[in-house]
């Protein structure tokens, strides 16, 4: 049974188009709405991808700026210029 990789979220403008490119980007993502924030599960490994969100925001994002609304995440992080993934090693 694979690992449940998690990253939770607060729910606001800044953050929507992250939780929307996740969602798209992560087939089998399940998502639990909390009030003020937006937990994101998926077995394995949960990717977020920089050409996702720029093609939502209109604008170049740095995959640093998931700082800016990252509650918590579960997993190992593995992050350059063009991602940012959580994943669970073995």
């Amino acid at each position: 049974m694979a690992q449940i990789a998690s990253i939770t979220l607060v729910q606001t403008d800044e953050a929507r188009p992250i939780i929307e490119a996740i969602m798209a980007d992560n087939p089998g993502i399940r998502v639990l709405n909390m009030p003020g924030a937006i937990k994101l599960d998926c077995d394995g490994k949960i990717t977020v991808k920089r050409a996702s969100v720029e093609e939502r925001i209109g604008r170049p994002w740095d995959p640093q700026e998931i700082q800016l609304v990252l509650v918590s995440m579960a997993g190992n992080l593995d992050e350059d210029d063009d991602h940012f993934t959580l994943s669970w090693r073995h």
